[in-house]
C-alpha cells in the first residue's frame, strides 16, 4: 500500500537530494523558499493600520 515515507524512507530519500543537489545548493533553495514564503504572507497579512486610518489635523480635535 502507498502512503507516507516513514523512518527509513526520508533518509534514502534526503541521501539522494544531498547527492543531486549538493549542500551548499540546498542551503541556497531554503533560504530562497523561506524568502518568497515570507513575502507571500506579507502580501496576504493586514495592511498598515496608519495607513487606513484618516488623517486627523490638530485643529479637528
Amino acid at each position: 500500500m502507498m502512503g507516507l515515507p516513514r523512518g527509513a524512507e526520508w533518509i534514502i530519500i534526503l541521501v539522494i537530494v544531498i547527492l543531486l543537489f549538493g549542500p551548499g545548493r540546498i542551503g541556497k533553495i531554503a533560504s530562497e523558499l523561506g524568502r518568497s514564503i515570507k513575502s507571500f504572507r506579507e502580501g496576504l497579512g493586514p495592511k498598515d493600520e496608519q495607513a487606513e486610518q484618516p488623517d486627523v489635523k490638530e485643529e479637528d480635535k
